[in-house]
């Protein structure tokens, strides 16, 4: 059953490595990724950020800072209202049908506080399901829903800290009976905390002017789930964001951004077990590098920065942190250029890649969109030509 669930989270985390050789350790070259359950809450929903690689820790505010840092809503201010659509077709290079979702809208609360509310739908698109002698047992549609309600509140003119809370559905089998086990929907209930920092704005050379933002978010922090009520827990996708940001106002008419993060998800890596020595309900066997991963939420988190925990030690502990980098130009705050790139170690995932995109800004709409493609292109990766579209909404004028 654990293997069937596995499975399925690899065609939505799609993890496809092309590891790279290493000596001295026999485990540093061996592909190990880090899984989770429910890994639809850490995929970026806008193109916006999409067209800068992800790097949206630190980034001006938008409506979708809900999703990003929910400590930037303090930043809306009194009165403002916007909201934010986003669709993103996903896996186009392997299936047809697989597609994200993404609504919220957000709203300044008095002077010092913002409010946000946002629906997540990710479809996994058409599944044929087959029993164990391969017969049909009819087509379904996975699909994962979470809704998310976020506060955030200025600490003083430059800090602002935000909580939200998350409830998140995973339905990935359809209450089929995979492996003499009854499925079931899998569901939690979960949190964010962040903070953000936006420096004061100072004078640079020929009239210029430059700011330094910052950031830092604990996103998804919440209980293990099942997909059965005898099977076994699996970990959310906790993920901890660092990042930073400045901004470079040239003149009325041209400014940069330039952004980047830091990703880690707070979920420890599986050992090395002897698949000689199964105990006998076939899914445990004997560690021989690394710690055992079926522990608590709280222990794994304080396990996935544990270099005795990866069977690789503190090599492997680095090789889990994910970089990412972006930037954009905006003219006369009407037409936005980005760019951006990510890395992510080939044996913990292997998802390198270049994004682009661009905005346009007419009155109460701002449309964006940015598309994906691996940075080695001698290899299939199931995210090449990754379009995605999205849309920001000034509130107050559409409701005028």
């Amino acid at each position: 059953m654990k293997n069937t669930l596995r499975s399925a989270f690899a065609l939505v985390i799609l993890c496809v490595a092309t590891p790279a050789v290493r000596a001295q350790n026999p485990y540093a070259s061996k592909l190990n990724v880090v899984t989770s359950a429910m890994p639809m809450l850490n995929i970026g929903p806008d193109a916006r950020m999409g067209g800068m690689a992800n790097a949206g820790v630190a980034a001006s505010v938008d409506a979708n800072a809900l999703y990003w840092n929910p400590a930037k809503l303090a930043w809306v201010g009194q009165g403002n209202a916007m909201g934010g659509l986003a669709y993103t077709p996903w896996l186009r290079a392997l299936v047809p049908d697989v597609e994200l979702m993404f609504a919220n809208a957000v709203f300044g609360v008095g002077k010092r506080g913002g409010l946000g509310v946002g629906l997540r739908y990710f479809s996994l698109g058409d599944i044929t399901f087959r029993d164990e002698n391969g017969n049909e047992q009819g087509t379904f549609r996975p699909y994962e829903v979470a809704v998310d309600v976020a506060y955030a509140l200025q600490l003083n003119k430059n800090w602002s800290a935000g909580i939200s809370l998350r409830g998140a559905l995973s339905d990935l089998t359809q209450g089929q009976v995979v492996g003499g086990l009854q499925t079931k929907a899998a569901t939690t209930v979960a949190s964010d905390v962040s903070f953000f920092y936006q420096g004061n704005t100072f004078n640079m050379e020929d009239g210029q002017k430059g700011q330094w933002t910052g950031g830092v978010t604990l996103s998804n922090l919440g209980a293990k789930v099942k997909y059965t009520e005898s099977g076994s827990s699996d970990f959310i996708p906790t993920n901890l964001r660092a990042g930073a940001g400045f901004n470079w106002t040239l003149d009325k008419y041209n400014r940069f951004t330039l952004l980047t993060d830091v990703n880690k998800l707070l979920v420890p890596t599986r050992p090395v077990r002897d698949l000689q020595d199964i105990d006998e309900d076939g899914d445990r066997s004997e560690i021989i590098a690394g710690k055992d991963d079926q522990v608590s939420v709280m222990q794994g988190m304080i396990q996935s920065f544990d270099p005795s925990s990866k069977p690789d030690g503190t090599a492997e502990l680095l090789r889990e942190f994910m970089f990412n980098v972006g930037g954009e130009y905006w003219y006369d705050e009407k037409f936005a250029v980005r760019g951006g790139y990510q890395h992510e170690d080939a044996t913990k995932g292997n998802r390198r890649y270049f994004t682009m995109g661009f905005g346009i800004k007419y009155s109460l709409i701002q449309l964006d969109f940015a598309y994906l493609f691996p940075a080695d292109q001698t290899v299939r990766s199931p995210l090449q030509n990754t379009l995605r579209f999205s849309a920001l909404l000034d509130l107050n004028q559409l409701l005028k």
